[in-house]
């Protein structure tokens, strides 16, 4: 970034990451900071309100907090007074420009998806960069299913090129999510074993030990599937499928994280399996309908899972069954090769297992599925099981693991948070990992339908299960029905 950069943070959040990336030295000394917001604040109050994100106090940030800070400036909108908030944003960032400079502007929309298109398009008419890049950078939810997604795409359309929408999915940062492609393409043993010739079955999961929180309002609009698998667990798909891309550049990789997508049938109702979890068995936890601002008749699923399939060759009658529910058990090795115990963790676990098929009985007995286990989080991991000799005068096999634990194989690893990653890559210009709106569109024609369908037909209700348990009844029987063998 050598020209002049400023970051409006629209919301006034999300200064954890750019302080982060200005601990790392990454940002530009020209890059100025604005928060934009609501809320009336003095300069002193948005600096307190920094530090309060960041959670470390001014000594503890030692002699970087006072340059980050320097950085920083801060406007109350006016919603009473048009763009005049909007024009004097453009003045600030005008006045940071030092003689013919060009300048970068990243527009960083904090904001309920709302008022996406009206802030947008008052970005546009007043804000927009007349020599240097403009762009604005959104999260999910990016629409509530096909239709709505595309009108959101279709009104931003007008005032911003797809070149100049960064839309986030914070699953993309994550270092392992990161390391897939690597893992893939960098290593010939594994993609002379990618495909259905040799992979029996896939499992893509996302569950977390603690319930709504508080936040059961919110959730019962958006639900588990909207909130986890159509975007992050969709995208952890796509990098498993994708084909190899011509390079690493943006348009090569979105393309085909697009293609294998849209070759995903939707999702079947008969292939589902939905739940909402209920009071814990020992009463201590609440149900997701006690929740003050749940329905006593809410249908909104907590849990689901799914079966996908891909239609091409490769992936040819491979199932991919995606998980991903609230207030469930985590089993967490405390040792990997060990036991495992089943502990509440307060962070969600996220994994890919991969089982390959399973070897003839001709001539070994007792084996097991080699099993690939790539773990996104939490302790980041790369597990391969495979069938060996157990010593001794028989011939007896047991299952053994390669480990690759970052915490173990890695001293000190650096691991950047998922928002440092994709913020960075923001500033860049770099779009390999912004979600394009191909992606999206074919992600929600696989989930679109099933959704209607679950929210459209009242006999469809989500089987009860107890908060702290594994999910609903049945859940095993479902799983195995694919091939899928539990450890």
């Amino acid at each position: 970034m050598v020209q002049s950069s400023v970051i409006v943070i629209l919301g006034a959040s999300g200064n954890l990451a750019t302080k982060k990336l200005h601990r790392r030295g990454i940002l530009s000394d020209k890059l100025k900071i604005i928060g934009f917001d609501l809320s009336h604040m003095s300069h002193d109050d948005f600096i307190k309100h920094i530090q309060s994100s960041v959670g470390e106090s001014s000594s503890e940030l030692g002699d970087l907090f006072k340059p980050f800070t320097e950085r920083c400036s801060y406007i109350t909108i006016n919603q009473d007074a048009g763009d005049d908030s909007f024009v004097e944003l453009r003045k600030r960032m005008e006045g940071f420009i030092e003689g013919d400079d060009a300048q970068n502007r990243h527009f960083y929309m904090a904001l309920p998806p709302g008022i996406y298109v009206k802030v947008s398009e008052q970005l546009r008419r007043n804000c927009y960069s007349e020599k240097g890049d403009s762009q604005i950078i959104i999260e999910k939810p990016f629409g509530h299913d096909l239709e709505s997604s595309v009108e959101l795409h279709n009104k931003l359309e007008p005032n911003w090129k797809e070149s100049e929408i960064f839309r986030i999915d914070h699953y993309l940062g994550k270092e392992m999510v990161k390391n897939i492609l690597t893992l893939r393409f960098g290593n010939p043993m594994f993609g002379a074993l990618w495909d259905c010739n040799h992979i029996d079955n896939v499992q893509i999961s996302m569950t977390e030990a603690i319930g709504t929180e508080g936040r059961g309002g919110y959730f019962d609009d958006v639900g588990i599937i909207r909130d986890v698998m159509q975007n992050h667990l969709m995208q952890l798909m796509a990098l498993t499928t994708m084909e190899r891309p011509g390079s690493f550049e943006a348009e090569d990789l979105r393309q085909e994280k697009a293609r294998v997508l849209r070759l995903v049938p939707p999702l079947d109702i008969a292939h589902t399996l939905v739940g909402q979890f209920a009071k814990s068995s020992d009463g201590k936890n609440p149900g997701y309908k006690d929740e003050d601002d749940v329905l006593d008749d809410s249908r909104c699923a907590t849990f689901c899972t799914s079966v996908a399939y891909v239609k091409n060759a490769r992936w040819e009658g491979v199932p991919f069954i995606l998980k991903s529910g609230k207030g469930t058990i985590q089993l967490h090795p405390t040792s990997y090769g060990k036991s495992s115990q089943s502990i509440a963790l307060s962070e969600s676990k996220t994994e890919i297992r991969i089982q390959l098929k399973d070897t003839t009985d001709a001539m070994l007995r007792d084996t097991k599925h080699n099993q690939l286990i790539i773990r996104v989080q939490p302790d980041e991991a790369v597990r391969l099981k495979m069938n060996a000799k157990l010593p001794g005068l028989e011939l007896q096999t047991v299952t053994t693991e390669l480990d690759l634990t970052y915490a173990r194989t890695v001293k000190d690893p650096d691991i950047p948070e998922a928002y440092e990653s994709l913020l960075l890559d923001a500033f860049k210009g770099d779009y390999s990992e912004s979600v394009s709106e191909q992606e999206l569109e074919a992600s929600w024609k696989i989930f679109t339908p099933l959704l209607h369908e679950l929210e459209g037909n009242q006999e469809i209700k989500p089987k009860e299960y107890a908060y702290g348990s594994d999910g609903p009844d049945g859940l095993e029987d479902f799983v195995a029905s694919y091939q899928y063998q539990r450890e």
